[in-house]
């Protein structure tokens, strides 16, 4: 149905049909703010994944390579004929110069990590619009013993 359609027969339309169309509109709204916040969310994701795979380089890095790398570069080092306490620490301190970029690395990229500023905004904007809406007085009526007798289908 169209907004012109809307117009001209939104007083013809029964309680259902409102009720329908409100439900529809109501359920499209929930949708697309989902896809909004899925959206922002999995641009946010790709920035940990990178921050999360910096770090694990990093500690992978400290906890395998530096035992058998320190060796064998600290030896070489001492064969230049520097001595072997020189040649340690040298090779120390270069693996740490290396931990520590990528640590900085990570903390760069898990800097860039924002809230979904968009989707908290539309979704305070609809909980407002919907916090001032009314519901339609509905008549009393009266409820009788004779009521609870009527047979009521299961379909």
């Amino acid at each position: 149905m169209s907004a012109a359609d809307d117009g001209a027969n939104g007083a013809n339309r029964t309680l259902g049909q409102l009720v329908a169309t409100a439900t529809t509109e109501l359920s499209a709204l929930v949708h697309d703010e989902i896809a909004l916040a899925k959206a922002e969310l999995r641009q946010d994701a790709k920035r940990v994944g990178i921050g999360g795979g910096a770090i694990a380089a990093a500690g992978t890095l400290a906890l395998f390579s530096l035992p058998v790398l320190s060796f064998a570069a600290a030896f070489g080092i001492h064969n230049l004929g520097l001595g072997l306490a020189w040649s340690f620490l040298i090779v120390g301190g270069a693996f740490l110069l290396i931990a520590a970029l990528l640590g900085l690395l990570a903390v760069a990229k898990f800097k860039k990590v924002s809230k979904p500023e968009k989707s908290i905004a539309s979704a305070k904007q609809t909980a407002a619009v919907l916090g001032t809406v009314k519901p339609h007085p509905r008549p009393l009526t009266d409820t009788s013993p004779a009521d609870a007798s009527v047979t009521r289908s299961t379909v």
